[in-house]
């Protein structure tokens, strides 16, 4: 271990150190200042870090801060998002464009500089983090994106995809549970070009962290596989250069890199303490800090030699022209390898992908009544040929997802050239690490596990949401049909749960043509994810007429069936129950009653629309009675019907049967919901 106060003492005295120093001290300055000017934040943690940090980015990063975007640079993620002000000090010195005065700006409203980093927002951040131990996970997700890429697109002298993924963590980042799944498929993968540098501090917010983290980091991460340097000297600048060196000459195994810091580095009466972790020092203890630190700068002004010093953007030029040197080469020896890869690197789909879904529609297998999990299986059949940037997995429930076809080939250590991902019993590590694949780009992940075990991977599909990530998710075994397992894997809040995340579009096809159309709009949808609900039991298909009956289903919500006779029923159904609704209309309407079902495959497509065509699908005169019928949650209905319509649902935990009987339990049955119907109608049960 190294001593703590012999870490600051020595370093603050060498004079080989003195200009490295200074330079990190230029990051401690502008944390220490933006915190105290927004009176908010976590000034330890970037203090702390500086020296890691001066170290990873002036020696080793290949980044170019006047094209943020470009494909071949090294990934920079830093998980413990908290440590915000030490990247946004980093991107400023770099050259990136975030002027000093959105420093400034610090956690205020509309700035680039906000309280945890988000991608999207300021140039030169790669991910969005904060909560903690997924930054790590990204991190993952984009050296496997890395590794899976070069595998496909590489070849002989021409290795034009050939980069490195940086991650900085801390103790909190190792405490989540997402943080070892992710780290044990890194080892298995053997992601030799992920570099993690722990910041080993001992504290956290609740102080020194002995008492609920005492574990064996580095044993654990060697058992995961990883290549570990133990015992770094945090501060030591020629000590994490050296570190980060043997690292990068381990190419079979990723590294962590064990950094002995002291938070709050610098402060003299808080460092070392959770004092400092995240709260402003406050002027006295700034005050203090620029003295002991010897940076006699105002607050937010820089010499001009600081400025120098950091400036990668003749640099990150430079880098960047001998990679596009690379890239005219393997467009002339490659083309339509180059042309495959940028059309990825732009997200775009294939030409097309619209011919594509229109055969799926044609075709007449796709006619056939199958539980909506076998159709979605239909689909990736089908597509996976025309796609090769969709990649991804289940967490070890492939034969019950049916996410595997003949045209899936399985990673592994020794053939990154797939396109399948077995991740195993880790729903969050599994989702955490797509999003980094999706945040990588070139790639199209989807992820696969059952709706009732979204739980695990919530948090990750809300991050993918946020940052406006197309990972797809494929939720199988969708309602308390799915039998015996009984409650514990019978969703009945997920679906409602899920509609609640913004900028995530939830899709419960009720047919293999709803689910051949929620799969292309999962495709199409670019600026955020996608969830296909999925039966395990099967659905019957429903007749629709001319093209307006496929289009419509995008809309998200439409007219399946319209009232054979005066409308006095309007029921609103999804997934399976759509073909229970649909039932029940054909039983009613000898009677005289007339009944219009409406399928609501994607209720955030359908409030997308138009109010025009909203009003016009669930439209409802005076004395008719609206329906909804969903084996789910109820309550999230009521914003689309008024009080005095009929929920039939399911409202409490599900029960052990078989599915047929289970259904039955709750009611999901022709007889139970005409009973209902008609009692509110007051009309006699049709025989």
């Amino acid at each position: 271990m190294v001593d703590k106060a012999l870490a600051i003492n020595g370093c603050l005295v060498d004079s080989r150190n003195n200009e490295r120093r200074r330079n990190a001290n230029a990051l401690r300055a502008l944390a220490m200042d933006a915190v105290e000017l927004a009176r908010s934040g976590h000034p330890g943690a970037p203090m702390g870090m500086a020296d890691m940090a001066e170290v990873v980015w002036r020696d080793f990063l290949k980044h170019n801060p006047g094209n943020p975007a470009w494909p071949d640079r090294d990934r920079f993620v830093l998980s413990n998002g908290h440590a915000s002000m030490l990247l946004y000090a980093l991107l400023h010195l770099s050259g990136y464009a975030l002027p000093i005065d959105e420093l400034r700006r610090f956690r205020q409203l509309n700035s680039m500089t906000p309280g945890h980093p988000e991608v999207g927002l300021t140039p030169g951040v790669e991910t969005s983090t904060g909560p903690l131990g997924q930054g790590f996970a990204n991190a993952v997700g984009m050296a496997l994106a890395e590794t899976m890429l070069a595998a496909r697109f590489n070849r002989p002298g021409m290795e034009i995809v050939n980069h490195y993924t940086y991650v900085f963590l801390g103790d909190g980042c190792l405490m989540e549970g997402v943080s070892y799944e992710s780290a044990s498929l890194a080892g298995v993968w053997k992601l030799g070009k992920l570099i993690a540098l722990y910041d080993d501090n001992g504290i956290s917010i609740d102080g020194p962290v002995d008492s609920w983290f005492s574990e064996d980091v580095p044993g654990r991460f060697r058992s995961c596989g990883w290549h570990v340097v133990e015992s770094v000297d945090g501060h030591d600048a020629q000590a994490v250069n050296d570190a980060v060196r043997e690292a990068r000459a381990v190419t079979d195994r990723p590294s962590l890199i064990c950094c002995r810091t002291v938070i709050g580095f610098g402060a003299p009466g808080m460092q070392g303490s959770e004092k400092v972790h995240g709260a402003p020092l406050g002027h006295e203890e700034v005050a203090r800090a620029r003295e002991q630190l010897g940076w006699n700068s105002a607050p937010f002004e820089l010499p001009q030699e600081i400025y120098s010093a950091w400036d990668a953007r003749i640099r990150g030029a430079e880098a960047e022209q001998v990679w596009l040197s690379l890239w005219y080469d393997y467009q002339n020896s490659y083309p339509q390898l180059a042309g495959e890869l940028s059309r990825r690197w732009h997200g775009r789909n294939p030409d097309e992908s619209d011919q594509i879904f229109a055969r799926c529609l044609e075709n007449p297998d796709f006619q056939k009544s199958v539980a909506t999990r076998q159709a979605s299986q239909m689909v990736l059949e089908y597509i996976t040929p025309y796609f090769p940037e969709l990649v991804g997995g289940s967490a070890d429930l492939a034969q019950s997802n049916l996410t595997v076809t003949q045209h899936s080939s399985a990673i592994s250590a020794d053939d990154m050239s797939g396109n399948y991902i077995h991740f195993g019993v880790r729903e969050f590590g599994m989702t955490a690490i797509a999003n980094g694949l999706s945040l990588h780009g070139g790639l199209r992940p989807f992820v696969a596990t059952f709706l009732v075990f979204s739980d695990y991977a919530r948090n990750a599909i809300r991050m993918a949401a946020l940052m406006g990530q197309p990972v797809i998710a494929v939720f199988s075994h969708d309602s308390v049909a799915l039998g015996e397992d009984g409650p514990t894997h019978q969703p009945v809040e997920q679906l409602a749960s899920l509609r609640l995340i913004p900028n995530l579009e939830v899709w419960r096809p009720c047919d293999t043509i709803e689910t051949i159309v929620a799969w292309r709009c999962a495709l199409e949808h670019t600026a955020g994810p996608s969830v296909l609900a999925l039966t395990r039991q099967r659905t019957p298909t429903q007749s629709r007429t001319g093209e307006d009956g496929f289009r419509n289903i995008a809309l998200g919500g439409y007219v399946l069936r319209e009232a054979g006779a005066e409308l006095s029923v309007v029921i609103i159904a999804t997934g399976s129950e759509v073909a229970l609704a649909m039932d029940v209309a054909e039983r009613l309407e000898p009677l005289g009653i007339g009944v219009r079902v409406i399928s609501m495959p994607c209720v955030e497509r359908f409030d997308a629309q138009e109010e025009d065509y909203r009003h016009q699908v669930l439209s409802a005169g005076s004395g008719v009675l609206q329906v909804v019928i969903e084996a789910g949650i109820t309550s999230m209905w009521r914003g689309y019907v008024s009080e005095h319509a009929l929920l039939i649902g399911i409202d409490r935990f599900g029960v052990s049967a078989p599915g047929k009987e289970a259904l039955e339990y709750f009611g999901l049955t022709s007889a139970h919901v005409l009973e209902r119907i008609c009692e509110r109608l007051n009309r006699p049960l049709p025989l």
